[in-house]
């Protein structure tokens, strides 16, 4: 579960005009990533993969923002594609090439508004970063709230609902494996001092991030402007994808409406 998922990337797809990125992170690697151009005024996203997945996997995303005109910078978040680390964190570690990646992006486009996509860990590592300043747009998708239901979630839909109750027995190594405490694993904690307009996604169906965890995070969420999307039918799958022109009307309109200057 937390072997590093590295991959070269290779050249980008050629309809997205890309340039490889490379940033510091304060451990002293780095993420690595494409960084799209945009139009002036339009913003910019930063788009944030799922476990075990890579850039390639916001690759749609990327491509449905540029035809908006919104510079994008999808990063392999630590311990996937091609940002080493020596092992996957659920969040704590990826948190610190989230914050380096958005603080870059604001860098790159001054003067843009910054906005973010993080889907499954990718949310889960935007959250926990505690962005400062806070993004301008933020949308959440498929998100955990606690890592402690993360795998009773994960045990229960692959095995059978009672494997929910061996959850405990894999927390226990967390410290001394990794570093890292089920306390520093808990966006739904963080949710309430992010007050950047917000949309929460998730599927129905989803088994890994039931609806009543994303009730539940949609509660705790601190931002004044928040909406809830939960998209009929969808499991814990990419959104986007499954919902492509619902997706485009709702995101889409959701960034344009916050990112875009007045200019």
């Amino acid at each position: 579960m937390t072997r590093p998922a590295l991959r070269a990337a290779g050249e980008p797809p050629p309809e997205l005009p890309a340039q490889a990125a490379r940033i510091p992170i304060p451990t002293g690697s780095f993420v690595a990533g494409w960084f799209t151009p945009g139009q002036a005024g339009r913003g910019a996203v930063l788009l944030l993969h799922g476990v075990r997945g890579s850039r390639h996997a916001m690759v749609a995303r990327a491509l449905f923002l540029h035809r908006m005109g919104i510079a994008t910078l999808a990063i392999d978040l630590p311990a996937h594609g091609e940002s080493p680390a020596p092992r996957i964190t659920f969040g704590a570690n990826e948190s610190h090439g989230a914050a380096a990646a958005l603080a870059w992006l604001a860098q790159r486009c001054p003067g843009e508004r910054i906005g973010a996509i993080g889907v499954s860990l990718g949310a889960a590592s935007l959250v926990l970063a505690r962005p400062d300043p806070a993004p301008a747009a933020v949308v959440l998708e498929s998100m955990y709230p606690t890592i402690e239901e993360a795998v009773a979630d994960r045990l229960a839909a692959h095995l059978c609902a009672p494997a929910a109750m061996l959850a405990p027995a894999l927390l226990w190594q967390m410290p001394w494996r990794l570093g890292v405490s089920t306390a520093q694993l808990r966006p739904i904690d963080q949710l309430s001092a992010l007050r950047s307009p917000l949309v929460i996604a998730a599927g129905a169906v989803d088994r890994h991030t039931t609806l009543a965890e994303t009730e539940r995070l949609y509660a705790a969420a601190g931002a004044a402007d928040k909406t809830l999307w939960i998209v009929p039918g969808a499991a814990h799958v990419d959104l986007y994808a499954f919902a492509c022109p619902d997706y485009e009307q709702r995101v889409g309109g959701f960034l344009q409406a916050r990112l875009r200057s007045a200019s």
